[in-house]
């Protein structure tokens, strides 16, 4: 039997109108300025759109050159909802958003079950944001790929690099992790939390980003480590917080976007 993922954040975290979800990715799209090469690898905020889409949109702006040769995208982002240990695969054939359906490769996702960290575990899935609001940039700036989706729980970033190792490819194969940076500081303290976490990421440096900096840390910090080995350089393209976008400045939470080649 087929089964399909369905939209648990449309209309809250994001518009659930098609016509009005696309005319809004379209346009944070239109704003943004890629440059350069088209990356391996993302970083992007995972908030509702009025505060952090405008972020994520300059790193998916930098895709645009990779449209047509992009088919397959391996996304990681941490679980809000469910508890667990390691990383939490889908039996979903497809996950569904307001733009349509997006079909999960089943053989990459049985490769990573084979890893003692990996499980299949659909309730992680069910109400996760962090995957799902990623799903309308892709399928926007994207031709036609297919998901690999993980929820990451707690794991070490060894754990998470041997999957993304494992899952790596080559230019077919994009890598997009999702993580906020701080939450609920005044804010010019989360300004200057933001800026150490953002130097870090730029030195590929996992060790020096902490539980409070980053509610992503654990596949943040997966990445740094394979990017380390791998020799690549990270490169920031926005750093901003909600009290910059949509919301006061008393109790703000911080997104950075950031692309890996």
């Amino acid at each position: 039997m087929s089964l399909s993922r369905s939209p648990a954040v449309a209309g809250l975290f994001y518009p659930g109108d098609p016509r009005v979800l696309k005319r809004t990715v379209d346009d944070y799209l239109a704003e943004a300025s890629p440059d350069g090469a088209p990356p391996k690898a993302l970083i992007v905020p995972h908030a509702g759109y009025v505060y952090s889409g405008p972020i994520a949109a300059s790193a998916y702006a930098t895709l645009a050159p990779a449209r047509a040769s992009v088919r397959r995208v391996v996304l990681l982002g941490p679980a809000h909802r469910v508890p667990l240990r390691g990383l939490a695969a889908s039996s979903a054939d497809r996950f569904v958003t307001p733009l349509g359906a997006v079909e999960l490769d089943r053989d990459a996702i049985d490769l990573a079950l084979a890893l003692p960290q990996v499980r299949l575990m659909d309730a992680a899935h069910a109400q996760e944001h962090s995957l799902e609001v990623q799903l309308p940039f892709l399928q926007e700036v994207l031709e036609q790929f297919s998901l690999v989706p993980f929820v990451v729980g707690d794991a070490s970033p060894d754990e998470v690099a041997e999957v993304l190792d494992l899952l790596w490819g080559g230019p077919e194969t994009l890598i997009v992790i999702s993580s906020d940076l701080s939450h609920h500081h005044a804010y010019a303290t989360a300004r200057a939390m933001d800026t150490a976490t953002s130097a870090a990421i730029e030195a590929l440096r996992p060790q020096d980003i902490g539980y409070d900096q980053a509610c992503g840390r654990i596949p943040v910090n997966g990445l740094l480590e394979t990017a380390r080995r791998r020799g690549m350089q990270a490169r920031m393209l926005d750093l901003r917080n909600s009290g910059d976008t949509a919301g006061s400045r008393d109790q703000v939470v911080g997104y950075g976007a950031y692309v890996f080649h």
